[in-house]
């Protein structure tokens, strides 16, 4: 049964055109019959064999021009349905203007008898060709289920516009899955209580109701519904009752207009921990980017990549990408030539610490604008290897400072963290020399012209150089989110550090849209701090995160505390005690005031703390450090010992 149904799954076009081509002729003849009485003898002595011919004749070329026989009739809907009635429309009315101008002059055929004879035909046809889609459609979907023995879900769908009812439309066809839509949940008044497709809508606050009536499996978005608050709202409800949440891609998304059950994907936590949108002054932006030769470093990693893909969208005359990571390179290329073809892009395989490489790509390409992605990140890596952190975070910006004043770029955006804030490991304490360094550099870059015309004084700069501080990045390589993701998948157990650990997080489309607006909107010296929203706990995100898999935490999946990480505090700061805050015209970026330090000092306390890199001299190195930034006191390390000496 299963190897002849799947042998018959696709019908040839022709026979689908010569059954609707049958189903019409039939459904003529019975209107004429009826139109006439069933008076066999009348109508057979009549034209009915001239007329059902002309008939046919007409309907098969409009059936055929309008491809009626081309969609597969186990995935018709209510578009088809429309071209059937537009198909039936066209056919009636020809059919009446060959009546009045050919057969009627002829054959004497009266205009009221056609008439009615079109008029039953219409509904008949109609009605049979419709029905044939529905029968078809609903017997082999019924049929495939059982074949493949696929489990029920009992299902509700977030919205009611047209992409939910598509989405309910392709999840009915669904031969995979045994989909049964109890109906839509809005927080709309216009349509609650109200029926859509035969399916009602019920307001959110129905939702344990309907859980604890029909035990739902699953709650789907659409995608593009996901981000304002009422939705998360919704969310957490679901979570709490342990109704699965899915999403599926917009509409246009969907590969040729069929929505495929591997697209139907678990909800992430970075939708549910996603804010409202930001708002970003795209027209100063462009003025900004647009035309530029602009240099990305780290622009194979999480935040340089997506720098990348938002930079190009503003048309710069040229993009050099920087790092030294060559397959993460080569994936963002390939990203770059399917999505942005016409961009100029040069990548270049480097690193930041060598200055010999680095001065060459800054004299061959004379970049006007840079962004300073390129860093090393993981905080117990670094308390384990300082001299890389210093060598990069510090060296290398140093290197990417510099070159940038010698070739003239008119701005150097540095990306920075919030663990370089009352730093307690070594990762964060290279970050806040690194900011040291560059603000240093802006104090000299300030030029007093005179205009020998008015004899007005005129400040003028040079390479303005901006920091921008944030705290964690959802989903960025590394982060704690793909490795609760990995831990899940494994059946757990999931590591938390402490049970009352908690860090900012932020998206990092929206990260990179702050720094591209702190880039614009920056004149020099000033480091941007973002508006991270409140502190999450560690653990509720792992928790949420469980319930997203449709699992139920300490009973489906564990939960284990390994303790804090070498260098690892339990809360982030994005100020420090001595640094004030003045607002911006975003209210997303406000400015953190910092006593800058003068260049010169700035510079010999780096060249000596570089040189006890060269010299492997990890305790001196890291005592430099906390002198240099008085505030560093390390947590969970060993150089807690070099606190309690100085």
């Amino acid at each position: 049964m299963k190897k002849l149904i799947l042998r018959f799954k696709t019908v040839p076009r022709w026979a689908i055109l010569l059954l609707d081509l049958l189903i019409l002729t039939w459904s003529f003849s019975l209107s004429y019959f009826i139109a006439n009485q069933f008076n066999f003898n009348d109508i057979i002595r009549g034209h009915f064999f001239i007329s059902t011919a002309l008939y046919s004749g007409i309907a098969l070329p409009v059936f055929f021009l309008m491809r009626i026989h081309t969609g597969l009739i186990r995935y018709s809907d209510t578009r088809d349905m429309l071209k059937i009635f537009s198909a039936m429309l066209i056919t009636t009315l020809t059919y009446m203007v060959a009546i009045y101008l050919v057969l009627k002059p002829l054959l004497e055929i009266t205009a009221s008898e056609m008439i009615l004879v079109m008029l039953i035909n219409f509904f008949i046809a109609i009605s049979f060709l419709i029905m044939l889609r529905i029968v078809v459609k609903s017997v082999y979907f019924m049929l495939m289920r059982k074949i493949r023995d696929v489990d029920t879900v009992r299902v509700l769908i977030y919205g009611a516009d047209q992409n939910a009812i598509m989405a309910k439309q392709a999840l009915e066809n669904s031969t995979e899955s045994k989909f049964i839509i109890i109906g839509f949940i809005d927080t709309g008044r216009s349509k609650l209580n109200s029926y859509i497709e035969r399916k009602k809508v019920y307001h959110v606050k129905d939702l344990a109701v309907l859980n604890d009536k029909y035990s739902i499996d699953q709650m789907i978005f659409v995608k593009d519904h996901l981000g304002h608050r009422d939705k998360k709202v919704i969310v957490e409800r679901c979570l709490r009752l342990g109704i699965k949440v899915l999403t599926v891609p917009p509409v246009t998304e969907w590969a040729s207009g069929r929505l495929k059950l591997q697209q139907i994907k678990t909800l992430r936590i970075e939708d549910l921990l996603q804010r409202a949108p930001i708002k970003i002054n795209n027209d100063q932006i462009c003025d900004d980017l647009c035309g530029k030769r602009i240099l990305i470093t780290g622009a194979a990693g999480s935040i340089g990549s997506e720098i990348v893909r938002q930079v190009l969208r503003y048309d710069p005359q040229m993009l050099i990408l920087c790092d030294q990571a060559e397959s993460p390179m080569h994936e963002i290329q390939l990203e770059i030539e399917e999505k942005f073809p016409e961009s100029n892009v040069v990548v270049a395989i480097a690193d930041i610490r060598n200055l010999e490489r680095m001065h060459q790509i800054f004299n061959d390409y004379r970049p006007e604008l840079v962004y300073h992605a390129a860093a090393y990140k993981h905080v117990p890596m670094m308390e384990k290897n300082p001299g890389e952190a210093v060598s990069t975070n510090i060296g290398g910006t140093k290197n990417i400072a510099d070159l940038s004043i010698l070739f003239g770029a008119k701005k150097f955006v540095m990306i920075s963290t919030d663990k370089a804030v009352n730093p307690t490991n070594v990762m964060g304490a290279s970050k806040r020399i690194a900011e040291i360094y560059t603000q240093s550099l802006d104090e000299i870059q300030s030029i007093q012209l005179v205009d020998a015309a008015t004899g007005t004084s005129k400040l003028m700069k040079g390479t303005r150089f901006i920091t921008t501080r944030f705290g964690n990045v959802l989903g960025s390589n590394g982060s704690v989110i793909p490795r609760f993701s990995s831990q899940i998948e494994k059946g757990g157990p999931i590591t938390v550090t402490h049970p009352e650990i908690t860090r900012y997080f932020m998206t990092i489309p929206e990260a990179v849209q702050l720094v591209l607006e702190a880039g614009t909107m920056g004149n020099g010296g000033e480091i941007y701090v973002f508006d991270m929203g409140k502190p999450v706990k560690i653990v509720d995100l792992a928790k949420k995160m469980i319930q997203l898999a449709g699992l139920k935490p300490e009973k489906d999946i564990e939960i284990i505390y390994t303790g804090l990480r070498s260098g690892e505090k339990l809360y982030e700061e994005l100020l420090s005690d001595g640094e004030k805050v003045l607002p911006t015209h975003h209210d997303k970026i406000n400015i953190a005031r910092v006593n800058p330090v003068d260049h010169e000092h700035a510079k010999r306390i780096i060249y000596e703390l570089l040189a006890l890199n060269e010299r492997r001299n990890s305790s001196g190195m890291v005592r430099k450090m906390k002198e240099i930034v008085p505030e560093f006191l390390s947590k969970n390390s060993p150089f807690e010992a070099l606190d309690s000496v100085g």
